[in-house]
């Protein structure tokens, strides 16, 4: 018996430690089905203009009273604490106004919810330090590939962008960069790009995708 509970223990051990070691093991699958989506002034004073989950208009950075901002979506978070739109954009406001730290369990809320927008934002600013923290491009890279499984456009494209600019040529386990899937990934952004220039940039981003060894 002691021999099969040591056994046990060693098991349980095991399976904490892998669980512990994959830094993307809390982040779950997003569906919008999930949570409410009426308009607050959260979403009237913070929405993000590119976010495919917005459902507002959305304000630009320059444009964000932010104090305002942080103030309406703590309000609405007081009745809907799980929304993960509403946490993103409350740590957006966070992050203009340069207080990451405030912002950080805010950002962490939405990712684990896996928000389109907050994987390809935290990925974002893991590789390029934005909040001032040391960058994790291998980490940033893993979330922006998943904003692109997740059809956000800025991943769609931002992630082939990443690969051939050599940002994550130092990474070994994640990002996965595979040529077939970043070719799927600008098919399905070039269905979605709006305008000439963003037309160009997925026209262009598949001829150099394209000529990557298989």
């Amino acid at each position: 018996m002691k021999l099969i509970g040591f056994a046990l223990a060693l098991m349980l051990t095991a399976v904490a430690v892998g669980a512990d070691d994959d830094p993307f093991g809390s982040i779950g699958v997003y569906d919008r089905g999930d949570y409410s989506r009426d308009i607050t002034q959260c979403d009237l004073l913070a929405g993000h203009p590119n976010d495919p989950e917005k459902v507002a208009e959305g304000v630009s950075q320059a444009a964000m009273d932010k104090p305002a901002a942080i103030a309406a979506c703590h309000r609405a978070l007081e009745s809907d604490p799980e929304n993960p739109r509403l946490n993103y954009q409350l740590a957006r406001a966070y992050g203009y106004s340069g207080q990451h730290l405030e912002g950080q369990p805010y950002r962490d809320k939405a990712l684990n919810a896996g928000y389109p927008q907050s994987l390809f934002v935290i990925g974002y600013i893991r590789i390029s330090g934005w909040d001032g923290e040391p960058k994790q491009p291998c980490y940033g890279g893993e979330l922006v590939r998943r904003s692109a499984e997740a059809g956000r456009f800025a991943g769609l494209v931002g992630f082939p962008h990443y690969v051939l600019t050599g940002h994550f040529d130092g990474c070994a386990t994640y990002p996965r960069k595979e040529k077939a899937e970043m070719l799927g990934f600008l098919k399905e952004a070039e269905t979605i790009a709006e305008g000439y220039y963003q037309q160009i940039l997925v026209q262009q981003l598949l001829s150099d995708v394209s000529g990557l060894p298989d």
